[in-house]
């Protein structure tokens, strides 16, 4: 079992920024993709971003230009810079992994986005 912790959520006024991490945790063997999924009220769930063990990044166009992903592969814990928000960013932001094929899930850190 892999554990996904995240942190560094809260409420920012529109254009301000916030740092997202999530810390794996566990019985990891190799985590391949580590990314950042969102769920807003009323709304299903949508991927914001993910990264490759090797770097490669992906964006989905909502956020592209505005929030950047990284990882440390050597802590095992992932990234999420925001910046430009914007109140349709409000939801809360789950993190994801895969290791050994299986997705693994954070319970999620809310991020609000209000004057």
């Amino acid at each position: 079992q892999v554990q996904l912790v995240e942190s560094g959520g809260g409420l920012v006024q529109p254009g301000g920024s916030l740092r997202l991490s999530c810390a794996a945790s566990g019985n990891i063997f190799r985590l391949a993709a580590m990314g950042w999924y969102r769920q807003a009220p009323g709304k299903q769930r949508e991927l914001v971003a993910f990264i490759t063990r090797g770097g490669n990044t992906n964006y989905s166009g909502l956020v592209k230009g505005r929030f950047t992903i990284s990882r440390d592969n050597a802590k095992d814990t992932v990234f999420l810079q925001m910046n430009s928000l914007k109140p349709e960013d409000t939801a809360v932001y789950f993190c994801n992994a895969v290791d050994s094929g299986i997705n693994y899930w954070g319970k999620g850190t809310l991020v609000t986005v209000s004057s």
